[in-house]
């Protein structure tokens, strides 16, 4: 008879290998992690406040109407809006005599006509939003660049938090990163760089934009936008209103979203409940 192997010592001792490679594999990963959160130049924006934060968040209307006026007095002039209908305006409170008066006050090409011409018209609750310029290449001549259309820059834009706030987002659903640092951007101008930085000309200093140098200027001043609601006339008050109103246009289906999912982790909890005692019942007698 052949004599029995002793493995034991030999699985021990791989396992204990593959438990080491595992941790190092993990530690690599966070400071992989912890190392693209310390690329982010500047400071990390400032947590804000929002009503659609959470998973119960839901928008406040008034403020996506504040929004939408900032947007319309001061950002429309280089920012697009073209994944908006007029109509979408309903969904933040406008009335549907409101929206048919905003749309009539864009002009939007249309055609071609019986002469095979293209024409523009006032605009109409269905159509979207036009852009600022003729095309992009006029953009690029004007800007230096194409302006981003602002129906998707809130979830464009983001930042890293590095670890373990990344691991708690997960169970918080923090996911108003986008928002955040566009509030800072909007308040994250400054006057003069600090002393030892020196800025390409035509650039304006932000201390929240990687790299700091920034082509386009302080578009918010106090006082800039009436608010007809008692809201404050401020910087910091803009810059909210006009990132909710961004994270609206980039997600209009959010509260529906927050909604059904609550919904399917309710029925997901009470499913595996009834699989578990449906299990203890059945296998009960089985041994």
């Amino acid at each position: 008879m052949r004599p029995r192997l002793r493995t034991e010592g030999g699985e021990n001792t791989m396992s204990r290998t593959i438990l080491a490679l595992a941790l190092a594999g993990s530690l690599l990963g966070l400071s992989a992690v912890t190392a693209t959160a310390q690329e982010h130049e500047g400071p990390v924006p400032p947590r804000q406040k929002w009503s659609f934060a959470g998973p119960f968040g839901k928008w406040d209307k008034a403020q996506l109407q504040r929004g939408f006026k900032v947007y319309r007095e001061v950002c429309s002039v280089c920012h697009g809006l073209k994944y908006i209908a007029f109509r979408n305006l309903e969904e933040i409170g406008f009335s549907e005599g409101q929206v048919k008066t905003i749309a009539s006050e864009y002009k939007v090409q249309d055609g071609p006509n019986d002469q095979g011409e293209m024409f523009e018209r006032d605009g109409r609750p269905g159509d979207y939003f036009p852009p600022p310029w003729p095309n992009e290449n006029a953009a690029r001549a004007r800007y230096n660049g194409v302006p981003p259309d602002f129906s998707v820059l809130a979830k464009a834009r983001s930042y890293e938090r590095g670890f373990p706030w990344f691991i708690l987002d997960i169970f918080t659903q923090f996911q108003e990163q986008g928002v955040d640092y566009i509030h800072a951007l909007m308040t994250g101008y400054k006057d003069k760089a600090p002393e030892g930085v020196t800025l390409p000309p035509g650039a304006f200093y932000n201390e929240y934009f990687p790299g700091h140098a920034l082509a386009m200027p302080p578009p918010l001043s106090d006082k800039r936008v009436d608010y007809t609601d008692g809201s404050p006339t401020t910087v910091d008050q803009y810059g909210k209103d006009v990132a909710a109103f961004m994270m609206w246009a980039a997600e209009p289906n959010l509260e529906t979203r927050k909604r059904v999912g609550f919904q399917v982790m309710i029925f997901l909890i009470v499913f595996a409940g009834l699989l578990y005692f449906t299990k203890k019942k059945v296998w009960a007698n089985a041994h």
